[in-house]
């Protein structure tokens, strides 16, 4: 039932379109106020009436009915009062029977959504600065699913530049074939250090590193083999993360794949009269838009990260023909992606307007900003293991007998690094701390598996609960059915503001108020109405919470 149109639809306020009331009307913070609330203040200029008195004028006017119980006027809110019984019966119903597709929608049906994270560095290890980009993205990717549209999950791949062939340079100086096949992305890790330390003492080393890339580009059949064996370790590593993560991709194209395609961009850049020279560098002047020049060519011919990435976006245009385009990157990079929007724009792409760069917030230390040159990094593999061990170690203090304890531990270790760096708003900075990542405490994923075990545990105990008739609902009751009518519209607007956070906050509240009611409300009564009532309340919870932490990636566990 959508009540907001429904109740727009009564309201008939002349010269307001009956959509556009609907989009005023919110959901109070406190349902003691109401279920749904007009603030009338939009409407006091065009009315010219202050909003107190239209509050009064609408309340006073409004016909009660089956659906609508209550109206009320208060300080230029419109407050209403749903009929609860009613409601709860239809929602209750509702979520049982969609189950795991309850809260989706098809309101991107015939619609495609490119979208961009990850992103890795080949030879380069996984670390923690990587989680929030491919969490976001890949939140983003199950919520757009699941909301109808047609999702494509690309990996960009960091796979091009002089950094190979400073690894290759590392690589014959001081490692082998097999000490690389045997340390993997270790190994590759500690000769990319070992090279920036000694390139310090010896800057000519650089040189011999940019004639080993290009020897890549002029495909070399031994620089390509090595350049091929270092990708081949890293996607085997960094797949096994991924698995644990819940993380899938729809295409690995990365930087490489576009070597082909810059030149017909390059072209069509000069062919409109849009590039100038610059210091012997080709160049996009943005000054007319407040940026500095979008750098398309070096001084010797060579590309840049712009230039790849405008080829990019124009492939994926001419690939999937999407809808929307998201970057799921850090807001370090900002610039560079007004810069290179723009720079589709002025070629004349109108669907320049689809693209959009979905920021985050960076990932510090507590020592200071993480360097892979330097080897100042945390290790994500090192992360999740020692969540997944800390997690065993709870369950074999607290629940010894349990069955499948690995598997538990793996859910629920995996899933508080996951839910950790989507619980707060996706721009914040994060400053990594082991102590956070490994508490359990608190507002964790934990809590919210454990919420799940527990419907379970109850359901399992007391049965799944038949029907009831006409209840009389406690605050407590109402507020957990209050809450699990606003999954579908949070999903919505995870998807509209690219924040993922807006479901782990839910999962939160949702958890808060089931378990307050579970100990409030005794389901295990000898009154069959008011046990069934409970429990298919109980079933509801159990599914809604699901969902929600399927979409983030994580799973539920059956017992903890």
């Amino acid at each position: 039932m959508d009540y907001k149109s429904y109740i727009a639809e009564k309201l008939n306020i002349d010269g307001v379109s009956v959509e556009d009331i609907a989009s005023f009307i919110e959901i109070p913070p406190n349902t003691e106020m109401g279920d749904y609330a007009l603030p009338c203040f939009k409407l006091s200029k065009l009315l010219r009436k202050s909003p107190i008195a239209i509050a009064e004028g609408l309340a006073a006017s409004f016909e009660r009915d089956d659906m609508v119980s209550e109206v009320s006027a208060v300080n230029g809110y419109l407050n209403f009062k749903i009929n609860r019984v009613g409601y709860a019966d239809t929602l209750l119903n509702e979520i049982i029977g969609k189950g795991d597709k309850y809260g989706s929608d098809s309101i991107g049906s015939g619609k495609t959504v490119c979208i961009d994270y990850s992103s890795i560095n080949i030879a380069k290890p996984f670390h923690i600065g990587h989680l929030s980009t491919t969490v976001i993205g890949s939140a983003l990717c199950k919520i757009f699913r699941f909301l109808g549209y047609k999702v494509v999950g690309i990996n960009h791949l960091g796979d091009y530049g002089t950094q190979f062939g400073k690894l290759i340079v590392a690589f014959k100086k001081w490692s082998s074939e097999a000490a690389v096949l045997e340390g993997r992305l270790k190994e590759l890790s500690r000769i990319y250090v070992k090279y920036h330390e000694e390139a310090k003492l010896h800057p000519e080393m650089d040189d011999e590193a940019r004639r080993y890339f290009k020897l890549i580009e002029d495909g070399d059949k031994e620089s390509n083999e090595l350049f091929e064996l270092f990708k081949k370790i890293t996607l085997e590593e960094v797949d096994k993360i991924y698995k644990l993560l819940n993380v899938s991709f729809d295409s690995y194209a990365g930087e490489s794949f576009y070597n082909d395609k810059m030149d017909a961009v390059v072209d069509e850049i000069r062919a409109k009269g849009l590039m100038k020279m610059s210091d012997g560098a080709s160049i996009v002047d943005l000054e007319e838009y407040g940026m500095p020049p979008c750098l398309i060519l070096k001084s010797d011919g060579s590309t840049l990260y712009a230039t790849r990435d405008i080829a990019a976006a124009v492939y994926r245009k001419n690939t999937y023909d999407f809808d929307k385009c998201l970057y799921v990157v850090a807001y370090q990079q900002n610039l560079h992606f007004k810069q290179f929007f723009k720079v589709l724009e002025l070629m004349g792409k109108p669907w320049a307007k689809d693209m959009v760069h979905v920021a985050y917030g960076m990932v510090s230390l507590e020592s200071g900003s993480m360097s892979t040159r330097e080897g100042k990094v945390v290790l994500l593999e090192d992360v999740i293991n020692k969540t997944i061990e800390k997690a065993f170690k709870v369950i074999e203090e607290k629940n010894p007998n349990l069955p499948d304890k690995e598997n538990t531990a793996r859910a629920v270790g995996t899933g508080a690094v996951i839910f950790g760096a989507l619980c707060n708003n996706k721009i914040k900075d994060i400053v990594f701390s082991y102590d956070r990542v490994l508490s359990f405490e608190g507002e964790t994923c934990p809590y919210v598996q454990y919420t799940v075990a527990r419907a379970n545990s109850v359901m399992a105990k007391c049965g799944k609960g038949g029907e009831y008739r006409n209840v009389n609902m406690s605050a407590d009751e109402y507020e957990v059915i209050s809450c699990l009518g606003k999954f579908g519209d949070i999903v919505k607007s995870a998807a509209e503001k690219y924040e993922p956070s807006f479901v782990t906050r839910y999962s939160l509240d949702l958890a808060t108020a089931f378990n307050k009611f579970y100990m409030n409300c005794k389901i295990a009564v000898d009154d069959e109405n008011v046990r069934n009532f409970r429990l298919k309340i109980t079933k509801a919870v159990k599914i809604t919470l699901t969902n929600a932490l399927t979409l983030l990636g994580i799973e539920t566990v059956e017992q903890m």
